[in-house]
């Protein structure tokens, strides 16, 4: 029997796959992960995982993974799946586990925190917070009494780590996935982790200096919101998410929308519904091809840019209303 433990490279995948092992640990079990946008994962393991292995899916859309996870499930694995994207139908099936949760402020991390009463809850406001959840993240920390100190601390360390998930391959990454995991959960303290990892010191240089090169480039609005371009370089790729991030913040009545040049004629969009009402975002990029999400945030990998100007007027049809 082999197990598998298959997961989101963000904050939000990253942090709950730690909190779920520092309870059970697999020492032994093999790694499935990628880029932030890499979300069929399950289809790697048609190959090789067979009758009564293990396999725990965490972050990952159901729905995306659909195909995959019905065939892993008629060879008999038994599958422990939690998440908060859209999940469309989940099997009924003895073999699998499910927590499904796609309301607008829940993340998988707080959904693991609920299966483990906040036996590791620090490590699911960091997550909240990376997956810009601030309400709930914020509900979560007073809840065990952090300071706003250590909540600013948690932010930091969940930003940090959702900013080195993005990226168009591995290769613009300063760290796999799979690795900073491994570097994680050698910290039962998040804390600690802070202050001691050179991974996040790392990240946190790399973070500021791509933030520079985001930070000048301004916004196209219009009657939904506002809509951002970068370039076609790694920079772009892994400040993407942190930017739109902060930039719904800043105007939470808005929409926003960042679309980077892919570099072969292509856009990737990255799409926050308004912060005072997260509905519409799945909606949006759903109406395209490679398009996908939850209500408060979705994207699509590969718009072409053909498609910009419908893409735009979608925008602001879903948002105007």
């Amino acid at each position: 029997m082999t197990q598998y433990d298959v997961f989101n490279g963000d904050a939000d995948g990253i942090c709950a796959l730690h909190q779920l092992r520092l309870a059970e640990p697999r020492p032994a079990a093999h790694l499935i992960t990628g880029v932030k946008r890499d979300i069929k994962l399950l289809s790697r393991l048609l190959d090789e995982a067979a009758n009564a292995d293990e396999i725990t899916v965490l972050d990952i859309s159901m729905s995306s993974n659909q195909e995959a996870l019905n065939s892993l499930l008629a060879r008999g694995c038994k599958v422990f799946y939690a998440d908060h994207h859209f999940s469309g139908d989940i099997p009924d099936s003895h073999e699998l586990t499910a927590h499904i949760d796609a309301s607008p402020e829940v993340c998988t991390s707080l959904i693991i925190d609920r299966l483990l009463v906040g036996r590791y809850r620090p490590w699911a406001v960091a997550a909240a917070f990376g997956d810009n959840l601030h309400d709930a993240a914020g509900q979560a920390a007073r809840s065990i009494n952090l300071s706003d100190q250590d909540s600013a601390v948690l932010q930091e360390l969940g930003e940090l780590l959702n900013y080195n998930g993005y990226g168009g391959s591995l290769s613009d990454l300063h760290f796999h996935p799979g690795e900073l995991f491994a570097a994680v959960h050698q910290f039962e303290d998040p804390f600690e982790f802070f202050y001691r990892s050179q991974e996040l010191s790392i990240l946190r240089n790399g973070f500021w200096e791509d933030m520079k090169h985001a930070h000048s480039h301004g916004p196209e609005e219009n009657a939904a919101g506002r809509i951002y371009r970068f370039p076609a370089a790694p920079w772009s790729k892994r400040a993407a998410g942190v930017f739109i991030n902060e930039k719904a913040r800043e105007q939470p009545a808005m929409a926003h929308d960042l679309l980077v040049d892919n570099g072969d004629g292509t856009l990737r969009a990255s799409v926050r519904a308004p912060l005072a009402n997260k509905q519409g975002a799945d909606l949006l990029c759903l109406a395209f091809p490679t398009g996908g999400g939850r209500k408060g945030a979705a994207g699509i990998n590969a718009l072409p840019k053909a498609s910009l100007a419908q893409f735009v007027s979608k925008f602001i049809e879903v948002f105007s209303r």
